[in-house]
């Protein structure tokens, strides 16, 4: 089959469950995450939206308001997977769903099948739907500077900020796994059955991000590899000493999650004939740990902050970037973060995080 002059393909004529034909919606993996409940919240302001969500775990009540249906379960679950989609025709998927970069080195190969087989399982049904409904899905799956590896800390100085296509070495299973989604969706949306004489062309409209740290407001630090910064202040704010677990010169780009929200969704509204590659960098801010210190101790003045460096997990952060070239995003669909370093402290941070332990 080939696609017309409106991009669609034939439809592939399904007899309708239960006599009834499938609702049209967006499935949200990950959901019960503080990026999916973000999400959610602005998908569901869409008025031609039903949003249908996917967690491990049962959805807080307030989230799942605003979804049409909420399944519990695995995304390495092929047959749940196979139900949702019968239930449903999906045109847009935001796979949030994995399994980070500190849990995955503790079980690689659980990282592996949660953040590969998973998102696999994913692309494979999607590209069905694409061929059962006529219509592209697009697949929005948020990557990691995780997927960076660079060799040593000389390199890594020397580098600057780090386009997309240098350093594709990764050094924890969690990049390995990202770098891997996101050529499977290359795959998926550019060369899927390439063999097969009744392939469906193009079926995937795959965009990624590559998201840097991001600091949140709302949500407790989990002990990842980028928390040190957040960890710092809710430290401070709870009047309790911090022992931060990298150097005080290690640097990453970080950002807000308002900001990481935003951005997926800027790049999920962008016309496709606008983009020019599947895989964008992102950025905000690229703070040292010791800019970090500064911002806390200036706000915190009796704060007790140390630095005992971990050697694994400063390993990991000497190997991503110091920054990232983000101009293609900035380019091509118009990103421009709402918070640098000292916004997000003074606007977003400090208010919500004190507020939080008065």
């Amino acid at each position: 089959m080939s696609p017309g002059k409106s991009g669609m393909y034939p439809a592939v004529h399904e007899r309708p469950l239960s006599g009834g034909r499938r609702s049209r919606a967006v499935l949200v993996t990950g959901a019960g995450g503080e990026m999916g409940h973000s999400l959610i919240s602005a998908l569901a302001a869409r008025k031609d939206t039903s949003v249908v969500a996917m967690d491990i775990r049962e959805l807080d009540p307030h989230v799942r308001e605003h979804c049409e249906n909420a399944f519990v379960g695995d995304v390495c679950d092929a047959n749940l997977l196979e139900r949702l989609l019968a239930m449903y025709e999906v045109d847009e998927v935001f796979h949030l769903a994995a399994l980070l970069s500190t849990r995955g080195e503790f079980a690689p190969e659980t990282a592996h099948q949660v953040n590969v087989v998973g998102t696999l399982n994913l692309l494979k049904l999607s590209a069905e739907q694409a061929r059962s409904h006529g219509r592209r899905v697009k697949f929005i799956f948020p990557s990691s500077i995780a997927a960076y590896g660079i060799p040593d800390l000389d390199t890594k100085r020397k580098a600057g900020a780090v386009r997309e296509d240098q350093f594709l070495e990764p050094h924890t299973m969690y990049g390995v796994n990202k770098l891997a989604g996101e050529h499977l969706g290359r795959y998926y949306e550019s060369h899927y059955r390439k063999l097969a004489k009744d392939r469906t062309p193009n079926p995937i409209d795959f965009r990624s991000i590559r998201f840097p740290g991001i600091i949140s407001a709302d949500t407790l630090p989990s002990g990842g590899t980028s928390d040190y910064g957040p960890e710092m202040i809710h430290a401070a704010a709870q009047g309790n000493p911090y022992a931060c677990f990298v150097r005080r010169d290690a640097r990453i780009p970080f950002m807000t999650m308002p900001d990481a929200v935003e951005a997926i969704l800027k790049l999920a509204a962008a016309p496709k004939e606008n983009l020019t590659r599947c895989v964008y960098n992102v950025a905000g801010f690229a703070p040292s740990a010791g800019d970090f210190e500064r911002l806390v101790m200036e706000r915190f003045p009796n704060a007790k902050i140390t630095f005992e460096p971990d050697l694994g997990r400063q390993s990991i952060v000497d190997s991503w970037p110091e920054d990232v070239n983000d101009a293609a995003a900035r380019g091509d669909w118009g990103w421009s973060p709402k918070h640098d370093m000292q916004r997000a402290f003074d606007e977003y941070l400090m208010p919500r995080i004190t507020a939080r332990y008065r």
